[in-house]
C-alpha cells in the first residue's frame, strides 16, 4: 500500500524531467546558502558551540539529511488545515488507507531530494575532515542517527498536523516546531541558552537529531545537559516523540466532525 501510493507520486512526477531538474537545484542551492551563514560567522570566529568549521559540518550535513527525509515523506502534514477548510479530508476518511499516511503523500515533492543529496554529501565529507575515527559502535552511529533523526522529524510534522485539528489556521504555530526544530539541530546545541538547550533536548528533541550523535562520533565533550553519549538516544527519543504525536493525531481525527459545507 504504501509504495503504491509514494510509486504513483514519483511516476507522475518523473514525466516532468526539466521541471524535477529545476527544482532539485534550487533545493541545492538553498542548503548550500543556508550552510553559507554558518560559514560567515565562522570565519570571524574560530569556533561556535566550541565546534570547528568542520564539526560544523558534520552537524548541519546530519541535520539537513535528516530533516530532508522527513520533509519528502511527511512534510505534507503540516498543510492539514488546507485540507480541513476545503472539506477534502472527509474524503479521504472515508478511503479505506489510514489518513495519515493519504496526507503525507498527497503531495511527495522529488525535489527535496536535493537537500537529501547535499546533506548526505556534506556530512561524509565534514566527518573525513572532522577527524572520524572509525569502529563498530561509530560506524553504526552513522548509519542510523540519520533514520532516527528522520524519524524524529517525522513525528513533529505528525504532531504540527494534529494541532490542526483544533487550531485549524494554525500552520505557522505549527512551522515553529518543525522548521524552528531544523534550525535547531543543524546548529552546534552549545549557542543556546540553557532554558532552550533544556527544551530542544526533552521537549522538542532537535538538540538529539545531529547535535548530540555528532559529539558521540567525534568524541567530543558535551555541554550541560546534552553529554555525548546522549547521541545514542535518536531513536528512544524517536519512539517517545511518535508515541506522543501518534496519541494526538488519533485523538484529532476522533475530533473531526466534518468541514461545515
Amino acid at each position: 500500500m504504501v509504495a503504491t501510493l509514494y510509486g504513483s507520486r514519483i511516476r507522475s512526477q518523473a514525466t516532468f524531467r526539466a521541471s524535477f531538474l529545476a527544482d532539485l537545484a534550487g533545493q541545492v542551492l538553498i542548503v548550500g546558502t543556508e550552510f553559507l551563514e554558518l560559514w560567515v560567522i565562522l570565519s570571524q570566529v574560530s569556533t561556535l558551540g566550541g565546534m570547528t568549521l568542520p564539526q560544523v559540518a558534520v552537524v548541519y550535513g546530519l541535520g539537513a539529511l535528516a530533516f530532508g527525509i522527513a520533509d519528502m515523506l511527511f512534510g505534507e502534514i503540516d498543510g492539514l488545515s488546507s485540507a480541513i477548510r476545503s472539506g477534502k479530508l472527509e474524503s479521504l476518511l472515508i478511503r479505506p488507507v489510514p489518513v495519515l499516511l493519504q496526507i503525507s503523500s498527497l503531495d511527495l515533492s522529488l525535489r527535496r531530494i536535493g537537500r537529501i543529496l547535499v546533506g548526505l554529501a556534506m556530512f561524509v565529507t565534514a566527518l573525513g575532515i572532522a577527524g572520524f575515527q572509525p569502529t563498530v559502535a561509530t560506524v553504526a552511529l552513522a548509519i542510523l542517527a540519520p533514520p532516527a533523526g528522520a524519524l524524529i522529524f517525522g513525528a513533529l510534522f505528525t504532531l504540527a498536523g494534529a494541532l490542526q485539528f483544533w487550531l485549524v489556521d494554525g500552520r505557522e504555530f505549527a512551522n515553529a516546531f518543525t522548521y524552528g526544530g531544523n534550525y535547531v539541530a543543524t546548529t552546534p546545541g552549545a549557542v543556546f541558552a540553557l532554558p532552550l538547550r533544556a527544551f530542544f533536548t526533552f521537549v522538542v528533541p532537535a538538540t538529539l537529531i545531529a547535535y548530540a550523535p555528532t559529539l558521540a562520533l567525534l568524541d567530543l565533550p558535551g555541554p550541560l545537559l546534552v553529554p555525548a553519549w546522549a547521541g545514542w538516544a535518536g531513536l528512544p527519543a524517536a519512539l517517545l516523540a511518535w508515541i506522543v504525536a501518534g496519541t494526538a493525531w488519533r485523538a484529532g481525527v476522533r475530533r473531526y466532525t466534518g468541514a461545515g459545507g
